[in-house]
């Protein structure tokens, strides 16, 4: 087990003053299995009138901010500890036809659950495009893990890792057409290949370790919010977890924040102001390994 601590502050500066400001925050990372947050607490500037907790769609923890005072800057900051003890994954699984075939079955325990990451969405549309790239990776036959640690090795060669060359709209057909992007583009395409082979694939927002371990080079995606894929690998691996931007298997140096079909379902803050004006936004990251947890 290794405990990771983070920081991350996100701040926006506004250009005139805002009246009003409402925001929904995926800030916080999830108790869950291979995921254990030793603690955790945001700070919000200026204190907001109301703060409200909930669930989302996809059991995400999401915080309701409204800022009813009249502010010119808008400061989150999230600082947490969280022991990561994921499993080294030691099976390459069933042929990835049966994974595909088996939510075909109504009485597959866990179709109801992960179907819903089959389907086309906006920004990780399966076109014959993504489905053929996928496609040789995905031979006949051919265990799902070893498949999908091909298309993760073939999607950090293949692509270009340059910030700024897309937004938060660009889909993942424009992504294979320029051979460049993000983590969150490098997610969204190996999420509508796989979809276009019939292989639930979601997405995940969160963060990673900003240097790897043993390592002096910071990881690719660290200096801010970072993101990968989530896939469907058969009743018996469950959800195995792959990060296309770094290339490789998640296991301990990564954080959880949010799940969702799509960047908008898991992004970690966004929300809508009245007033403001033009804004500039700052965002600081770091997640640093700490001594191994017992």
């Amino acid at each position: 087990m290794k405990r990771l601590s983070v920081r991350h502050q996100t701040q926006y500066s506004y250009g005139a003053p805002v009246d009003i400001g409402l925001h929904l925050l995926r800030l916080t990372p999830p108790a869950m299995e291979g995921q254990h947050p030793v603690n955790q607490a945001l700070a919000i500037e200026p204190e907001p009138s109301r703060i409200e907790a909930f669930q989302d769609h996809f059991g995400n923890a999401v915080h309701f901010v409204a800022v009813e005072a009249m502010h010119d800057r808008f400061v989150v900051t999230l600082e947490a500890q969280v022991d990561v003890s994921r499993p080294a994954v030691v099976s390459e699984g069933p042929a990835w036809e049966e994974v595909r075939d088996s939510l075909r079955d109504d009485g597959f325990p866990a179709a109801v659950r992960v179907a819903e990451f089959v389907y086309p969405s906006p920004l990780a549309f399966p076109d014959s495009a993504a489905s053929e790239y996928a496609q040789e990776s995905f031979s006949k036959g051919l265990p799902i893990v070893a498949a999908l640690r091909d298309l993760t090795a073939r999607i950090h060669r293949d692509f270009r890792y340059a910030p700024n060359s897309t937004n938060v709209s660009t889909k993942a057909a424009e992504v294979l057409k320029m051979r460049r992007g993000v983590c969150q583009d490098f997610a969204h395409l190996m999420i509508a290949t796989l979809r276009g082979l019939g292989i639930p694939a979601r997405y995940v927002s969160g963060y990673v370790k900003t240097r790897a371990s043993g390592g002096e080079m910071a990881r690719t995606g660290s200096d801010a919010t970072h993101a990968w894929v989530s896939v469907w690998c058969g009743a018996d691996l469950g959800w195995v977890e792959f990060d296309p931007t770094n290339n490789l298997i998640v296991e301990d140096e990564h954080i959880v924040l949010a799940y969702g079909r799509e960047f908008p379902d898991a992004t970690p803050l966004h929300g809508v102001i009245l007033g403001g004006g033009r804004h500039t936004l700052q965002v600081e990251v770091a997640v640093r390994g700490e001594e191994s947890a017992e």
